[in-house]
């Protein structure tokens, strides 16, 4: 499949309601139409991540693709998902550069590691409204 152009790849655990959450959030505040999304476990999700030799066994949560510049992992692609995101969220992405990345990621590992506990896990990945559907590259 081809990537769209310009858009930023936001891939995420398909079956983590704080993920499904946290896609939500994205999509409600993406005033800019950048980014677009798609599950670790689709297909598509598992052939972005073999490009990039990215272990899910290591990183199994949220990844930002930028096609042809870069990907972020972890508290990385999260804060940069809020740099882009307006209002208060792109106060939040800039504390990327005053925090330490060992210090951001022991806190999303924190928060990754529970996730699962502390707000549940679907049996399948979520079905987009026909609205949504477009933002979704993996339906």
């Amino acid at each position: 499949m081809e990537l769209p152009k310009g858009k930023h790849i936001v891939l995420f655990d398909g079956v983590c309601n704080l993920c499904d959450a946290a896609v939500q959030r994205i999509i409600t505040h993406d005033k800019k139409d950048l980014y677009r999304f798609a599950s670790l476990q689709s297909e598509l999700g598992q052939q972005l991540l073999k490009e990039r030799g990215i272990d899910t066994k290591e990183i199994d949560s949220i990844i930002l693709i930028i096609p042809g510049e870069a990907y972020y992992i972890k508290a990385d692609a999260a804060l940069e998902i809020a740099k882009n995101m307006g209002s208060w969220y792109t106060a939040l992405g800039f504390t990327k550069s005053v925090l330490s990345s060992s210090f951001t990621n022991w806190v999303y590992d924190f928060i990754a590691k529970n996730r699962y506990k502390w707000y549940g896990k679907k049996e399948a990945c979520m079905i987009p409204t026909p609205e949504l559907k477009a933002k979704f590259l993996d339906t």
